[in-house]
This record gives structure tokens, C-alpha cells and sequence, in this order.
């Protein structure tokens, strides 16, 4: 299991273009004067599926091998769509397992229209895909992890490649980080195109097994995640992504809960955006980073927007008073 190349990047830019849209890069100028850079927002949450993971699954689903192969998979949300989706596109049966409480309704109801079979199991992320392993194993199905598999990161490394081209004098790409994949595509990207553009990944201090791993250059699981954005939701870090931030990765920030919901309704009241708790990472980042990025110009990724209507209405309306 090889990381992704740059080239395996550009080969997935040519393969996913006939189905999905650039996404746009926005300068918000509200929060650009709060941080005193130039901000700029990457709308992935305007993916078909509301999420940058889809580039991805259209990258991965589309171009394996076996063509007559049943795909299953564990996920919170995001991860299942782009598998759904890609799956709807090409023609393939996909078992989605999500976890049994604390799921995004929403999310398991996207990943349902899509075509997929979703099955809920276990307290969390986790034990969903340990139970989806073991399904895998013995029925052959196509397992398809959610971070360790390189046509899965070349994918999402495609919006690396636009945000470089729509703004070549950027200066900080930032990230948010469940699994990796986002981090690690465009820490690929960044290295190839500009190896001083600093690339900082960011995770709920909530659940800090990413933050864990990345410190200390180990896979240990960490035995707390309680973070509600469950975007941001694992306990185990997954080696790819791992082994691709160890190297490239410039720095790795922790911020709360709290934080994220800030910044939720921060991009909703300046940004005109809704966007979820992994999406808003990001700005939280920044915001915590604060005279550092003075006179930068920062990209924030903003990863998703498949919020809960109650729960964005909550936020929105903290910030508003």
C-alpha cells in the first residue's frame, strides 16, 4: 500500500472532471479583516454530495478493476455518500455501516437515495468498521477503507491542483482532519508545487487520535472521542494518511467544540455558507492561530455542509446575538 504520487493526483484530475464540478474559492472579507490575511474559503461543501470526499469515491469506484465487485464500507456520513454516489454512477452495489447512535440522519437517509444499503452498528465509527471488516472477509466483498486507499487520496488531492490554480500565491492551506485523506491529498500537492506553502491539519481536541498519531509517529488508538461533529469522529488513526502527514504535514492544530460551533455560525453570517462542524474546522483553526497567518493568504477548506437543519439554526442564531 503506496501512498498516492502527485502524477496519480493529475491522473485523477482527467478521470473525475466529466462528473464533478470545480469547486469554488471564495475571499471572505469579514473574516479576512478579523484575521488581518486574506482568507479564502474552498466550498467542497457544494460537492453533488455536499462533501470533498466524493472526489475520491468517483476516482476509486470508477477505476477498479473488478467490475462486478458488491463494495462495502464504514462511515459517519460523508465517506458512505461519495461510495453511494460513485456507486450509482458505476453501476455497483454498495453496504454502507454506520454506527447505531449519535449518526447525522440526514446523512444515513443521502446515503439511502443514493442507492446504498445502509446497516447501523456499534456505539461509533469504529466499531462500525470493525464490524464491516469482518463482513467483508467473510461474504469477499470489496472492502473499501476510508483513508487507506491511494486511488481514494489521489482523488481528494484534485482540489489541491484547483486551489493552486485559481490562487498561486497562497500560503497556508489548512485542513480538517478525521481521517487524513483531506490533509494528505493536499500536503501531496503542496510538496509538488510549492514545498513552502505550509499545510496545518486540524482535529476536535474531542477526539485527538489524529493529533496523537501525528505528534507522536505512532497508530495508537486514543480511548476518548466525544466529539458531536462527527465529521472529525474516529478513535483509530489509519496508517496511509499517517505515513503521508509524518513527512509532509507542517503542523497539526487542536481546537473545541465550542470552537467549531463558533465558526460554524461565523461562516454562515459572513460567508453566507452552511456548513458542517468538520467543514467549519478549518476557520476555527485560523481563528485560534490568530497573528500568525497576519498577512497571509490562507485557504481554509471548507471539508462539507451536511449540518442538521436544527443544529445550524441553533448556531446561527447564537451568533447572531
Amino acid at each position: 500500500m503506496q501512498p498516492p504520487t502527485f502524477e496519480d493526483i493529475t491522473a485523477a484530475r482527467q478521470f473525475i472532471s466529466p462528473y464533478l464540478p470545480k469547486t469554488p474559492l471564495v475571499r471572505i472579507g469579514k473574516i479576512s479583516e478579523t484575521l488581518g490575511c486574506d482568507y479564502y474559503a474552498k466550498l467542497e461543501s457544494l460537492q453533488p454530495t455536499g462533501a470533498f470526499k466524493v472526489r475520491g469515491g468517483v476516482n476509486l469506484v470508477g477505476t477498479l478493476a473488478d467490475a462486478d465487485a458488491t463494495l462495502v464500507t464504514a462511515s459517519t456520513g460523508n465517506h458512505g455518500q461519495s461510495i453511494a454516489y460513485a456507486g450509482r454512477l458505476f453501476n455497483k452495489r454498495v453496504i454502507i455501516y454506520a454506527p447505531a447512535e449519535n449518526v447525522n440522519e440526514m446523512k444515513m437517509q443521502a446515503m439511502r437515495e443514493l442507492g446504498a444499503e445502509v446497516r447501523l452498528h456499534g456505539r461509533d465509527f469504529d466499531e462500525a468498521r470493525e464490524e464491516t471488516e469482518r463482513v467483508a472477509r467473510e461474504e469477499g466483498f470489496r472492502y473499501v477503507h476510508s483513508a487507506n486507499e491511494p486511488q481514494l487520496i489521489a482523488g481528494v488531492g484534485t482540489m489541491g491542483l484547483e486551489i493552486f490554480a485559481d490562487l498561486a500565491n497562497v500560503d497556508v492551506i489548512i485542513a480538517p482532519a478525521g481521517g487524513g485523506s483531506c490533509a494528505s491529498g493536499n500536503c501531496i500537492v503542496a510538496n509538488r508545487l510549492n514545498p513552502n506553502v505550509r499545510v496545518i491539519a486540524v482535529q476536535s481536541d474531542a477526539a485527538p487520535v489524529m493529533w496523537h498519531a501525528w505528534r507522536n509517529h505512532n497508530l495508537d488508538p486514543w480511548p476518548t472521542m466525544k466529539t458531536e461533529h462527527e465529521g472529525l469522529a474516529t478513535r483509530t488513526p489509519f496508517e496511509l494518511t499517517n505515513r503521508i502527514l509524518w513527512s509532509l504535514l507542517h503542523d497539526f492544530i487542536l481546537v473545541s467544540d465550542e470552537e467549531i460551533n463558533t465558526a460554524i455560525g461565523l461562516l454562515a453570517r459572513h460567508g453566507k455558507q452552511v456548513v458542517e462542524g468538520a467543514g467549519a474546522a478549518s476557520l476555527a483553526a485560523a481563528l485560534k492561530m490568530g497573528d500568525e497567518l497576519r498577512g497571509k493568504v490562507v485557504v481554509g477548506i471548507v471539508s462539507g455542509g451536511n449540518i442538521p437543519p436544527d443544529r445550524f439554526a441553533k448556531l446561527f442564531g447564537s451568533v447572531l446575538n
